[in-house]
């Protein structure tokens, strides 16, 4: 019975962590609807994400690799909360923590894409190597980050707000990917699956997280630009 109610409550949370994040995305940001979308995107990313990495692990021969989607997409919504509340814009303990946690991800998925490939098939545990290849490169790409944070020290404030919304924006993509193209697309009419229209809210949200991302950074750069002026 725990199960069916775990796997109900990882769709549920799912559901509505792609609401609220598409919510966060789109409302004038500092704002109200902002904020409280996204803690309610923060809260159900979660739920969803950790509710995902259990069944991964209670189910390892069909959903091992929904283990290690859970624990990135919770890394990435952990670190770019804590990058939106810095104060002193200077990482410590807290991104230690979450750097040793994402390479231990990194080592599992690096491992199992070796194996996948070495396989005669090119799949293990019912998954192709290149989804764990996907996978363990969007972690590499957190880790990567956070390495260079803690070696460079304190961050300017636009590279802290760089650094929450691509984050947050990376899990967010993950999760609308889970949930139109990924399992949760079953609750889709099948021929509506099949027409491929389901994989637009993927491509959608990647141009959005994209066009914030550019519109943050070339801010700072007209502000340093009057700032030498």
């Amino acid at each position: 019975m725990l199960p069916e109610l775990l796997i109900l409550f990882h769709v549920l949370t799912g559901t509505l962590c792609v609401g609220a994040g598409g919510a966060a995305f789109l409302a004038p940001k500092g704002k109200r609807l902002h904020r409280a979308a996204g803690t309610l995107f923060l809260v159900s990313m979660l739920a969803t994400s950790l509710s995902g990495a259990v069944i991964g692990i209670l189910d390892p021969e069909r959903l091992l690799i929904t283990a290690f989607a859970g624990l990135l997409a919770a890394y990435l919504v952990l670190t770019g909360w804590r990058a939106a509340r810095w104060r002193s814009h200077r990482p410590g303990v807290f991104e230690w923590t979450a750097l040793a946690t994402i390479l231990v991800g990194l080592t599992g998925l690096a491992a199992l894409a070796v194996m996948a490939f070495q396989s005669e098939t090119g799949r293990l545990l019912g998954f192709a190597a290149d989804d764990y290849l996907m996978l363990a490169m969007m972690t590499a790409i957190g880790a990567v980050a956070d390495l260079t944070l803690l070696v460079r020290g304190p961050v300017s404030p636009h590279h802290r707000i760089a650094r929450h919304l691509w984050r947050m924006g990376l899990a967010y993509f993950i999760a609308v990917g889970s949930f139109f193209t990924g399992p949760g697309a079953r609750i889709f009419p099948e021929a509506l699956r099949e027409s491929g229209l389901l994989s637009l809210p993927e491509g959608l949200t990647a141009l959005l997280i994209l066009g914030f991302l550019v519109r943050t950074l070339i801010k700072r750069s007209r502000r340093q630009t009057g700032a030498a002026s």
